[in-house]
Order: structure tokens, then C-alpha cells, then sequence
């Protein structure tokens, strides 16, 4: 299946139910931000991005990084994003900056027909039950080498296929998350565009 059954089973769903939630999982530097926008766009759907819930620092313990799919605050992603979303209301979120350590304020995210969220651990088994569509996006290693190289720089890069990648990769696999998603999109790497 390819991103254009994927807005075709979106609008029935819209048409069906009033409201949809769809989740997109997969690999960095895949294109799940991209696929998202472009979702946001065509459906003037609200977005989250899982990016904004990376463990704050009291919460870095041992025991939860070497959890499968630990390293990720999947318990107020939870509370914040996944249940208003289900029950169809607005989001009070606040998002964890990297560099400060620090929580935003407190902000609203006003209810729309869809919800998008986007980003690895997004299909956590612990959220599994909040979401309509399931997407997983792929890409070819060699490829996500290159791209979080451009994007990220040679330091970042090096901590991304030496932390990060590896992390994702054991998630995907214990947890079974690209079995579980009825849409598996791959990038295309000649025209850059997911399929």
C-alpha cells in the first residue's frame, strides 16, 4: 500500500466516523515528518510529534534505557496527546527541549477531524489502543545513513547510528511494530518520494 490508499482509507474513515487518529512509526529519517505535513495540509489535520516527549532527565535511570522502547516519556504522551485524540477533544501538551532540559508551557492544540502523530515509539504497545491507521515508513540503511548525516551533521550522525538507530531497530523488532501497521510505505530513493 502506498501513501495515496492511505488518504483514500483516511477519508473513508472521515466519512465513516467523524474522526480518525492516525499514527506513523518507523525509521529516522525515513520521511514521517514529511508524510505528517503533508497530511496536515490535504486534511487540515493537527500534528504531534513525538520528538517533543524525550525523556526528561529525572527519568534517564538505567532500568528505563535498557527498556525496549524505553527512551521515550510514553506516559504523558499518553495523558497529553493519545487520550484527548481518542476522546475526540482538545490537547493541553507541553513540549521538552533537548537543549534546556526544561518542559514549554503549558499550550492548547485544538481538537481537528485528524489527528496525526508521527515519530518513533509512536506505536508503543502502551498507546496501541488510541489510533484508527497505523503506518510504519521504512528506509533502506544506507539511505538513513546518508540523510542524518546531511541533516544532522558528522557528531550527530555518529550518536545516531551508534545510539539512537540501534534503540529503534530493537524496538521495531521485539515489539513487532512493522506487522502490526496496515500501511508499510517505503521511500523511493530515486525521486525521494515514499510509495
Amino acid at each position: 500500500m502506498d501513501k495515496y490508499d492511505l488518504k483514500a482509507e483516511i477519508r473513508r474513515l472521515l466519512n465513516e466516523r467523524g474522526a480518525v487518529v492516525v499514527a506513523i512509526d518507523g525509521n529516522s529519517a525515513s520521511g514521517k515528518t514529511t508524510l505528517a505535513e503533508e497530511l496536515r495540509e490535504e486534511f487540515s489535520a493537527r500534528v504531534f510529534h513525538c520528538d517533543d516527549y524525550f525523556l526528561q532527565p529525572y527519568q534517564r535511570t538505567e532500568q528505563r534505557l535498557n527498556e525496549t522502547g524505553g527512551n521515550f516519556d510514553r506516559e504523558r504522551f499518553r495523558k497529553e496527546v493519545a487520550e484527548p485524540a481518542r476522546l475526540h477533544r482538545d490537547a493541553e501538551c507541553r513540549k521538552y527541549f533537548c537543549r534546556t532540559g526544561e518542559l514549554s508551557a503549558a499550550f492548547t492544540v485544538k481538537f481537528t477531524s485528524l489527528t496525526v502523530i508521527e515519530g518513533s515509539y509512536s506505536l508503543h504497545p502502551y498507546l496501541g489502543e488510541y489510533y484508527d491507521i497505523a503506518v510504519f515508513v521504512s528506509v533502506d540503511p544506507e539511505e538513513q545513513s546518508r540523510r542524518i548525516h546531511q541533516r544532522n551533521g558528522p557528531d550527530m550522525h555518529r550518536r545516531f547510528m551508534r545510539e539512537w538507530v540501534p534503540m529503534e531497530n530493537r524496538y521495531f523488532e521485539e515489539m513487532r511494530i512493522r506487522e502490526k501497521c496496515g500501511f508499510d510505505i517505503s521511500v523511493n530513493y530515486r525521486e525521494g518520494a515514499c510509495q
